[in-house]
């Protein structure tokens, strides 16, 4: 370990320092000449600054806005603002990919200014991913607004969720020229009531959409089916608005915009502005990062350098904002945290104080990553690497706004990241930004929205929202399934539609999260209605928050003490306890469809769809000082099951037999290959390691033979392992690097150890890792034939229910009211009238009385399957109160029950039949009464009779049909998918 701190050391010192002559290079200086701190500093250059290039807009401003314009001191637009502008104008979508600070926001007001102030009614929607950006926003576009002519000045407002219902009100029936949201709120607000939005909607001539880069994974598949909504409505009233786009710098703008919308978008990726230069500190610290940290702080703050912080997680912020603040002295009053957790009005005054100069540092979490105005910085702390050179660039484009010199140091924790960069920083400065992956089609997220987009306007076949295929298919899967209906067409010759049977279904998705949201309850105390801390969706719940898990919310520590998946609900007590909680189990992998195969060095590669089932079988408790395991707890939970997309290693059995006979632990080496694997995936794909999942086996019986599994760890899939599939070869080599490079003797957190993994990081062999991907490396792609992977190996149990041989269909009239025998729970009094059985054997009816119940019983034994409508619940309930038979027992299928498991909702016999049959009940119950009163049995029984002739015709339709008819409370006829 210190030769190579003093073979870094020596690169450090060939480094040219520029004369001492600012603060800036000042604080270089002492760090690199600094006892205490040289030794490890990893690395360090200079990245020069840059002239400013400038251009000019192909037509000329009108001559307010350009007035307004040479106000605010702006007389030249940088090349790249230019550029944006004639695309925009002439009604092209972009996507503006610059650094932070490059003044990306005139690419789009001074369009929309101009459309607006040629067309008042014209209308622009700007989204944004925090409201802190919206308040920025707002403030600029008034300052530039104010500069123009009163009657001919664009207006704004922002519309979210600390809007109060009077102003969304206003907003909602005059709307300004200029909305701010977020994507929420056009979610729930804006989509589902478009009726109250059609002056807006119908005016819409840009969506702006800042920040795009976050609109990644799991965010951007919802926000992918957002977009398209809103577009299918805009279409609908008439508008074809224009995209801007604005994003940090990342390996692929275009593509990600064209995810996100199915629309060509044309890129705009070189800053003109001027940049000032910038060192680069890699450091490596002796003790904790942390304290490392601090010690740079203190020396910024000590030469007046304006400082920002970035830590991993929020708990870190505040420990060292309170640490900095007690060793701070006269700065202590200078320095301030800020994280997601703080109240709106606490956050706004920290920014309006970093940017007044009362405060000298910030230390935050990536809250501040975005471009929040907090003013000129001059030095840029971060505490771990962030996960991606696009997230250091876009946090190290905080410092140095104003052509000045600036420094960003990046301090490495002992995450394999951190450290292979510290290792290989040349890679880090020649590896461009990586690639935001989202899958727009993923079908458990798509399947929510299709949902909302019935709900807010009808479907129809052929239609531009259906134009792509897997939204198509996916419709018609929906509709097959029973979650969305088709509506028969009418005599006019409109096609069919395609309904939801819900009216506002939004509310139940949250564009955050990939499945069910589960509320966590602090039960601390009995109180009527138990207050919410926060929620957790179903797929991570099993993990975080199992019974006994420990959980933190905002510095409080909680014990999870019940975890109900079917209320939706969490329950929590607050508790202090010195320990931490970690989930242990098991995991399983079934591939369900190959989507690619190709070699990768000498061995196969695949990509495709795969159900992984998780079954947690206990948790660590381990404490919080030192993680010392003090006990392993089991638990027994319902497996985790889901679909996801994956790649997966095919390791030969000549690998595995050579590995052995070194003696190396095989199963260690390649679960050591999935877990550093995973760990170096986020070099190749913008992703967390937390958003990935792995499974290494010594025989997969479908590959035939071991097998390292690496999947999205969402249900349906991100994108994230499709990406790397065609990257394979560079995750081997950069895997094997970081296997190598890695001082460590057996294996540590910088290379073959899991944070999460499940067993504990057993059975791990560093050793066997190397030689298992040495072996791979070495191989001959050439001599790597494809392979048929048989993925009905494991085939699932076929739910189809068979045709029964024989079969009834029963119906019973009684003899008194529920009134009469003291209400619907005493249906054992009310007797039988008649009841009617048709048996499919001799395709003829049967008709039984009261004193015949034995006779009854004996011939519903004989059916292979006992039909009826409502028969379980209450016509069982009345036979029950004359004969102890267990009527239940039968084999059933009751049509009622069926039709409500579909709809959630109970439909009349008569309603189903009508529609589906063109056929009706020929009385009532209550005539059925009368007639018992009036002694008229024959009518009676040939009432029922057809009330069971009914309900055999419309089981007999929908077993043929797969669909029987209903009609909704709109009038329309409705298509309702069954399986009996």
């Amino acid at each position: 370990m210190a030769s190579i701190f003093h073979g870094l050391l020596r690169d450090a010192a060939r480094t040219t320092i520029r004369p001492v002559e600012t603060p800036v290079a000042e604080y270089v200086a002492a760090m690199l000449n600094s006892e205490r701190m040289a030794h490890q500093i990893a690395h360090h250059r200079m990245v020069g600054g840059v002239e400013a290039r400038l251009g000019e807009p192909r037509r000329p401003w009108p001559a307010a806005l350009q007035n307004a314009l040479s106000l605010l001191g702006v007389d030249h637009l940088y090349a790249h603002q230019a550029e944006a502008v004639d695309y925009v104008r002439a009604g092209r979508h972009i996507v503006v990919a610059t650094p932070t600070a490059s003044g990306k926001t005139l690419t789009y007001n001074l369009p929309v200014m101009e459309r607006c102030m040629a067309d008042p009614e014209a209308k622009a929607l700007y989204l944004f991913p925090l409201k802190a950006l919206a308040q920025d926003q707002l403030k600029g576009f008034n300052e530039l607004a104010a500069l123009l002519p009163e009657d001919n000045r664009p207006t704004a407002a922002i519309y979210d969720g600390d809007t109060t219902p009077h102003f969304r009100k206003k907003i909602r029936n005059s709307p300004p020229n200029v909305i701010m949201s977020n994507p929420e709120m056009v979610h729930l607000s804006m989509l589902p009531y478009h009726a109250s939005w059609a002056e807006f909607l119908s005016g819409l001539t840009h969506i702006v959409v800042d920040e795009v880069h976050t609109y990644r994974g799991v965010m951007g598949g919802h926000m992918a089916m957002v977009f398209r909504r809103l577009l299918r409505l805009c279409r609908y009233y008439g508008a074809t608005p224009t995209f801007v786009f604005c994003s940090a710098t990342i390996g692929n703008p275009a593509e990600l915009c064209h995810m996100l919308t199915d629309l060509e978008v044309h890129p705009i990726l070189e800053s003109g502005a001027a940049r000032g230069g910038r060192h680069m500190v890699f450091l490596n610290p002796d003790g904790s990062p942390s304290q490392a940290a601090i010690q740079l702080l203190q020396a910024a703050l000590a030469r007046d350098l304006r400082t920002i912080v970035y830590c991993q997680s929020r708990k870190m912020t505040e420990l060292i904002s309170m640490w900095a603040t007690e060793r701070s002295g006269q700065f202590k009053e200078k320095i301030s945290a800020y994280r997601a957790g703080f109240l709106p009005e606490e956050r706004r005054e920290i920014e309006t104080k970093m940017a007044d100069g009362d405060l000298l540092a910030v230390i935050s979490t990536s809250a501040l990553e975005l471009g929040i105005d907090i003013g000129g910085l001059d030095v840029c702390i971060m505490v771990g690497y962030p996960g991606s050179i696009m997230a250091t660039l876009q946090r190290g484009g905080r410092v140095g706004r104003s052509q000045q010199d600036s420094v960003v140091a990046l301090i490495a924790q002992e995450d394999a990241l951190d450290q292979y960069f510290m290792r290989n920083p040349d890679d880090f400065f020649s590896r461009p930004p990586e690639s935001a992956m989202l899958n727009p089609h993923n079908p458990v997220i798509m399947d929510r929205h299709l949902i909302c987009a019935a709900a807010e306007l009808t479907l129809r076949r052929g239609e531009v929202f259906l134009r792509e295929e897997p939204v198509s298919k996916r419709v018609e899967e929906l509709i097959s399934f029973g979650q969305l209906y088709e509506v028969q067409p009418d005599t006019s010759g409109h096609p069919a539609e395609v309904v939801s049977s819900r009216k506002r279904p939004h509310r139940d998705v949250d564009l955050r999260g990939a499945g069910q949201q589960l509320h966590i309850e602090d039960n601390s105390s009995v109180r009527e209605k138990a207050p919410v801390i926060g929620t957790i969706d179903a797929h991570r719940a099993f993990r975080e928050t199992h019974p006994g898990a420990v959980y933190l919310h905002r510095g409080q520590t909680y014990v999870i003490s019940d975890l109900n998946v079917g209320a939706g609900a969490v329950h929590a007590r607050k508790e202090r306890v010195g320990y931490y909680t970690k989930p242990r189990g098991s995991k399983d992998t079934e591939i369900l469809e190959v989507l690619g195969q190709k070699a990768s060095f000498g061995t196969r590669v695949y990509f495709g769809r795969v159900k992984v089932t998780e079954q947690i079988t206990g948790y660590e408790k381990r404490s919080v000082r030192g993680g010392k395991l003090l006990g392993i707890m089991p638990l027994d939970l319902p497996p985790l099951v889901f679909e996801t997309e994956a790649i997966w290693f095919e390791v030969g059995h000549d690998i595995r037999r050579r590995c052995e006979e070194e003696f190396l632990h095989f199963m260690g080496g390649i679960h050591a290959f999935e877990h550093a694997a995973i760990g170096m995936l986020p070099l190749l794909v913008m992703t967390d390691r937390n958003d990935l999942g792995g499974i290494s086996t010594p025989m997969h019986p479908q590959v035939e033979g071991p097998a390292v599994f690496i999947y999205d760890g969402m249900p349906g899939g991100a994108g994230l392992t499709r990406q790397a599939f065609e990257r394979a070869d560079e995750l081997i080599e950069t895997t094997l690097k970081t296997i190598v490079d890695c001082p460590c003797d057996l294996g540590c957190p910088s290379c073959v150890h899991s944070p999460k993994c499940g067993s504990g990081n057993r059975p791990i062999d560093k050793r066997a890792a190397q030689f298992v991907l040495e072996a791979i490396r070495s191989g001959d792609p050439k001599s790597i034939e494809p392979k048929e992977i048989d993925v009905n190996l494991l085939p699932g149990i076929d739910m189809k229910k068979p045709a029964p041989k024989r079969y009834g269909v029963i119906d019973i009239e009684t003899r008194y009211s529920a009134d009469e025998v003291g209400g619907w729970g005493r249906a054992d009094r009310m007797g039988v009238s008649i009841a009617c059985v048709y048996d499919s054997d001799d395709d003829a009816m049967h008709d039984y009385e009261q004193d015949e119940m034995p006779e009854l019983v004996e011939h519903l034994q004989q059916f292979d399957l006992v039909i009826g409508f409502n028969h379980v619940k209450f016509d069982y309930a009345v036979l029950g109160g004359l004969n102890p038979f267990h009527f239940r027992g039968l084999p059933n299928l009751d049509l009622l029950m069926e039709v409500h498991n579909r709809l959630g909702y109970r439909l009349k016999l008569d309603n189903i039949a009508s529609a589906t049959l063109d056929v009706g009940k020929s009385a009532d119950g209550l005539q059925a009464l009368k007639w018992w009163q009036e002694g008229r049995l024959d009518l009676i029984t040939e009432y029922c009779q057809q009330d069971v002739a009914v309900t055999r015709d419309v089981y007999l339709f929908g077993r043929e049909h797969g669909h029987v008819f209903f009609t909704n409370k709109a009038g329309q006829k409705v298509k309702l998918p069954i399986d009996w």
